[in-house]
């Protein structure tokens, strides 16, 4: 649903391939460039999938042969991760330039959207220094890498909110070692459907974008 005052529309898609996902935020960065479309934030949860992001260094993905599931080399920073069904993926495409072409005011940007909606359904989220991305203590929730053309912003965010969190066993997320992975399920003790929790996370990334664009 488009926001009058932020001029953005959030646009629930509920489950895709990534390569659909993929080709859609392709068409958008291309529409958003050319002024054809206003700034666009996909919430979608995907099919199961590994990423990683452009390098050479593909130690974190460990074990994925034995899952059987497909490895996509996109145009992010960034380690391995893990995409499936029960996280919220945030695709936001947004003109960089109407929100100060500054990448590190934008990240920060995001992570304070998902510890805003954290915080709305009683978890206590918080950034770790010098990790981008979204904890509960020393538990990982949510995970964070954009890619940029010509200053339009691509890929996201993604947050755990089912409890299935199997996925990220045979990688090394993010390339973290040792690391935790967490939901808001499990942190919440509550029961949320992805979909009910997408309006949460959007109504605070409508007001940290607000807050970014100087409104």
């Amino acid at each position: 649903m488009a926001d009058e005052e932020v001029g953005i529309d959030f646009r629930w898609e509920r489950r895709l391939g990534f390569e659909a996902a993929w080709s859609l935020q392709s068409q958008l960065v291309e529409a958003r460039r050319q002024g054809a479309v206003p700034d666009t934030v996909l919430l979608l949860e995907h099919d199961p999938v590994y990423t990683i992001g452009r390098t050479r260094d593909r130690s974190s993905l460990r074990e994925t042969e034995a899952m059987g599931l497909p490895v996509v080399e996109i145009n992010r920073g960034g380690q391995a991760t893990y995409h499936g069904p029960g996280q919220l993926v945030g695709y936001p495409i947004l003109d960089l330039n109407a929100y100060g072409r500054d990448l590190h005011r934008y990240l920060r940007a995001l992570e304070e959207s998902l510890i805003e909606a954290c915080a709305a359904v009683g978890v206590a989220a918080s950034r770790r220094p010098g990790l981008t991305g979204v904890w509960v203590e020393d538990r990982k929730l949510a995970s964070i890498g954009v890619g940029v053309r010509h200053w339009i912003s691509m890929h996201g965010f993604a947050i755990n909110v089912a409890d299935n969190l199997e996925g990220f066993t045979p990688i090394v997320p993010c390339g973290i070692q040792g690391v935790t992975m967490t939901s808001v399920v499990r942190e919440s003790g509550q029961e949320w459907t992805v979909e009910r929790f997408a309006a949460v996370v959007a109504t605070a990334l409508r007001r940290q974008l607000l807050e970014l664009r100087g409104g």
